[in-house]
């Protein structure tokens, strides 16, 4: 594996590529997500049922203290931003979750619900933890299910769960196939994975089933910081999530560093 990247050349980098710093995602995308997740929205809340109030104000209040976005409610448009300081401490734990699990060779299922730009990174993580002895799950496999008129099927891909239309991958917020890829293990008679690494409502519906889950997040997609506010998700790293994808490869060596060529 090539050398890691320090902190320092990390926090430069994401700031670099837009990864953080000044993000493509506006402010006003920033604020309509928060008030649809605030709303119960089940298209922003990922799968989570959330337990405390959590309304407008709360959300982006934690927005701003756990991805960097701005507190002023009275800036409503414009260009928002991720902290890369805070972006790297959250990739730090979940670098030290990896390597836990990795040390134990846990049973893993990692899934993305953005492939045209976060698949990059599970697929070195997939490889990373089946070279340390982890066993990934490919759970699932064959079931399929309807949204908006359209037939999706999930399929895994060097270890990484995504859905596509049978042409191409799909982007997706739905919690759905986390929640049959779970459901098909316990038909089985197999317990829960140890660990799940995924985004969107992969992580939503993981968190929820009470699965050790770490991801990653958009600034535009609260519904993960809440859930690890409150418990349900372990670890949600905010990042952009959907730069081109060879631009995640020094995040994906720093989360690999130390544990995954032991």
């Amino acid at each position: 594996m090539t050398d890691a990247p320090t902190r320092d050349q990390l926090v430069e980098h994401l700031v670099t590529t837009r990864i953080c710093g000044d993000v493509a995602t506006p402010r006003e995308g920033n604020l309509r997500n928060a008030a649809s997740c605030a709303n119960r929205d089940p298209h922003y809340t990922f799968g989570l049922d959330f337990s405390g109030r959590w309304d407008f104000t709360d959300v982006v209040a934690l927005m701003a203290e756990r991805v960097g976005i701005s507190p002023d409610l009275g800036f409503q448009v414009g260009q928002d931003r991720i902290d890369p300081e805070l972006s790297v401490d959250a990739l730090d734990r979940m670098r030290d979750r990896l390597a836990a699990a990795a040390a134990s060779r846990q049973r893993v299922l990692l899934a993305t619900g953005h492939p045209s730009g976060l698949l990059a990174v599970h697929l070195e993580i997939a490889a990373g933890l089946r070279r340390a002895g982890c066993t990934l799950l490919e759970a699932g496999i064959g079931w399929s299910y309807h949204v908006s008129g359209r037939l999706l099927d999930l399929r895994h891909v060097n270890g990484v769960a995504m859905v596509s239309n049978g042409a191409h991958l799909e982007h997706t917020h739905d919690p759905d196939a986390m929640q049959a890829m779970l459901a098909s293990l316990s038909t089985a008679g197999e317990p829960p994975p140890e660990l799940v690494v995924a985004d969107h409502g992969y992580a939503g519906a993981a968190g929820q089933a009470g699965v050790p889950t770490v991801g990653f997040a958009d600034c535009n997609d609260p519904a993960l910081f809440v859930g690890e506010a409150e418990g349900a998700v372990e670890v949600a790293v905010p990042l952009d999530d959907n730069v081109l994808p060879h631009l995640y490869g020094p995040l994906s060596r720093y989360l690999l560093a130390g544990w995954a060529d032991r």
